[in-house]
C-alpha cells in the first residue's frame, strides 16, 4: 500500500475572519502535484471537538492513512508551528514524531508545547488518543498557521511541503 496522508482543517469561529488560514494552505496544497491519492483532505471541519474528532476518527478507519496532519489556524503566531503534544484535564499524551528532527529541514517552523486550550488542542488530544489506543503506528501532528500574508506565505507554503514529504 502506498502512503497516503490524511490533512485536516476547520471553518472560521469569529465573525472577523473571512477565512482559515489552515485551510487556506490546504486548498493551495491541493493543487501541487502529488502522487495520486497520496494526500486525503478533510477540510472546514466543524468548530466543535466531539463532532471534528469523530468526522476524522471516521476517515481514519475508512481511509486507512499512514500519517495524519492535522491544521488550524493560530492568528497570534507569526509562523508556523508544531504542537508536541495534547492536553486533556491532567492527560498529556505525546507525538510520536521526532520534531526536533523534522524541523531541522524547514526554513521557518518552530515546535511549540502549547496547543491553544481549543477545538485544536481537543482534537489533536482525541486523534493521538484514538491512535494509541487502537496501537496504530500512524504518525500524527497538530500545525498551527498563522494568518497568511505576502510577507510570510512563500516560506509557509515550502515548509509546509516539506512536512508533507518528512511525514511520507
Amino acid at each position: 500500500m502506498s502512503n497516503r496522508l490524511l490533512l485536516t482543517s476547520f471553518q472560521t469561529w469569529l465573525p472577523h475572519q473571512i477565512s482559515n488560514s489552515a485551510d487556506d494552505l490546504l486548498e493551495t496544497i491541493q493543487k501541487q502535484r502529488f502522487a495520486e491519492d497520496s494526500l486525503f483532505f478533510l477540510r472546514k471541519l466543524p468548530v466543535n471537538i466531539e463532532l471534528a474528532s469523530r468526522q476524522v476518527i471516521e476517515t481514519i478507519k475508512a481511509i486507512k492513512p499512514t500519517g495524519i496532519l492535522c491544521c488550524g489556524m493560530a492568528e497570534s503566531r507569526e509562523k508556523l508551528t508544531v504542537e508536541s503534544n495534547a492536553v486533556c484535564q491532567e492527560n498529556c499524551i505525546f507525538t510520536m514524531v521526532d520534531l526536533n528532527k523534522m524541523i531541522t529541514c524547514l526554513a521557518d517552523t518552530e515546535v511549540s508545547h502549547n496547543a491553544g486550550k481549543f477545538v485544536c488542542e481537543g482534537l489533536y488530544y482525541e486523534i493521538l488518543k484514538y491512535t494509541q489506543a487502537n496501537t496504530l503506528k500512524i504518525p500524527c501532528i497538530f500545525i498551527h498557521v498563522p494568518v497568511l500574508n505576502a510577507r510570510n506565505i512563500d516560506v509557509i507554503q515550502e515548509d509546509f511541503t516539506a512536512i508533507i514529504n518528512f511525514l511520507f
